[in-house]
């Protein structure tokens, strides 16, 4: 069974003076600013990076308990920070990395089992697999 989910992005203005705001269909995001100055100066306010970060840190987290599960283990708590660089080669702004850093408290479980399971919901979660997706574009001009 596939799932769908989507988003919107607005922007208005050119890109250091103009503005724009992102809306998801389940209205977790509605009308939410973002800019120039939000992604690339550290003003307050999200971003795609910060975005993308969320989505990739709590799809993991997600994966290891389902990994977990699998191996029959019950997870007390999984903490997951995702961190996405946005950085410039060649002066072409581009998304370089993203680092997962996990905390978790697993009772009963071993180090090497612990690091195999972690391992495979990093290669495995839906997110970590689609920053290597192929991406389609369909792009009218109004």
């Amino acid at each position: 069974m596939a799932f769908t989910r989507k988003a919107s992005a607005v922007w208005n203005g050119s890109l250091k003076e103009g503005k724009g705001s992102l809306s998801s269909a389940s209205g977790a995001l509605k009308n939410t600013p973002y800019s120039f100055h939000n992604r690339f100066e550290n003003e307050p306010g999200t971003n795609p990076e910060e975005l993308i970060a969320a989505a990739h840190a709590g799809c993991f987290a997600m994966a290891f308990s389902a990994d977990l599960g699998k191996a029959g283990f019950t997870p007390d708590s999984i903490e997951t920070t995702a961190a996405v660089t946005l950085d410039f080669p060649e002066g072409v702004p581009t998304v370089t990395k993203s680092e997962l850093t996990m905390k978790a408290k697993i009772p009963g479980i071993s180090q090497e089992e612990f690091t195999k399971i972690a391992a495979g919901a990093k290669a495995g979660c839906p997110i970590s697999r689609l920053l290597k997706a192929e991406i389609s574009l369909e792009a009218t001009l109004l």
